[in-house]
């Protein structure tokens, strides 16, 4: 594994961070046969065996928190632990927030962050009062939590939140398709560069948007978009590894299934030591006729 100081937080993180989804049996519409307790301790013990030390969970990942929680317990000490809730409204998110340290076995979160900010009104009703932030900065100051931080997919809203507060850390996805083809990523990573801020990346291994179809027929079936393929496409995935990186990455959160993560833990060292090339753009690029109709975000809604 390879480690990177977390932007101002004092922290050698993993340059692959383990998504709580890789511990869910129950997700979205699925169920996945054979996963369950026992294979998440299996899952977050080869993680930690191999050099992972920062975990993200939410409440809205199916199962996520009961059985990585129960997973953690030996480990606890050794890990960093994220946390999120997608209610804007205080209360709410206090009882997601009580809940989350329940479930995850634990008397504090090492980053607390509002999920999935998509405009400029979940936003403001964030800061309004009564609003999630309110919670957050409490949380803060009585030692709930060591970091307050925020995950989003409009970049409007996710600028602007950086205006608003002193985050430490910001998650967003960065993905070579959405910034090749549209941008994505670019406003943000600057403003989090020019801050000194700890980023993570997600979508980093995707390719494109499902077809309904698609994510139910398929073997990946705890990834929100369709990830490159490990048997048949394992160039793209080095090459998109090495994208998202480049666009100054800390951590980057694979998709949900066991496999990327496992390719992206075996393959890390290498992504690293040899960074992203313009042979390696022009790879990906060449790409870009196929999936460029099949975005995973939409422009017009998460304010491109």
């Amino acid at each position: 594994m390879k480690y990177h100081q977390f932007g101002q937080t004092g922290w050698n993180v993993s340059a692959i961070g383990y998504g709580g989804v890789v511990s869910s049996q129950h997700f979205d519409r699925a169920v996945i046969p054979g996963d369950g307790q026992k294979m998440s301790d299996e899952y977050v013990s080869w993680a930690v065996d191999h050099g992972i030390n920062y975990f993200d969970v939410a409440p809205g990942y199916g199962d996520a928190q009961l059985l990585m929680g129960n997973s953690l317990k030996p480990y606890r000490d050794r890990v960093y632990l994220a946390c999120k809730t997608a209610v804007r409204e205080r209360a709410g998110a206090e009882r997601d927030m009580l809940e989350s340290l329940r479930l995850l076995h634990t008397d504090y979160f090492d980053v607390y962050q509002l999920h999935g900010i998509a405009s400029m009104e979940e936003l403001e009703t964030c800061f309004a009062p009564g609003g999630a932030m309110e919670l957050l900065r409490d949380m803060k100051e009585k030692g709930i939590t060591r970091k307050v931080s925020f995950t989003a997919h409009s970049e409007t809203a996710a600028v602007r939140a950086l205006e608003l507060y002193d985050f430490d850390t910001v998650m967003f996805p960065l993905n070579w398709h959405m910034h090749m083809e549209h941008g994505m990523g670019e406003r943000i990573r600057r403003a989090v560069k020019e801050r000194g801020l700890g980023l993570l990346g997600i979508q980093s291994m995707v390719d494109r948007a499902w077809s309904h179809e698609e994510q139910d027929s398929s073997i990946y079936p705890k990834s929100w978009c369709r990830p490159f393929d490990i048997g048949t496409e394992s160039s793209y995935l080095t090459a998109a590894l090495k994208y998202s990186f480049s666009l100054g990455a800390d951590i980057l959160i694979p998709p949900g299934n066991f496999e990327h993560l496992k390719y992206a833990v075996d393959h890390v060292e290498e992504v690293l030591a040899d960074p992203l090339t313009e042979q390696d753009r022009a790879f990906l690029a060449a790409r870009l006729p196929q999936v460029r109709e099949q975005p995973f975000y939409d422009p017009e809604c998460y304010q491109l």
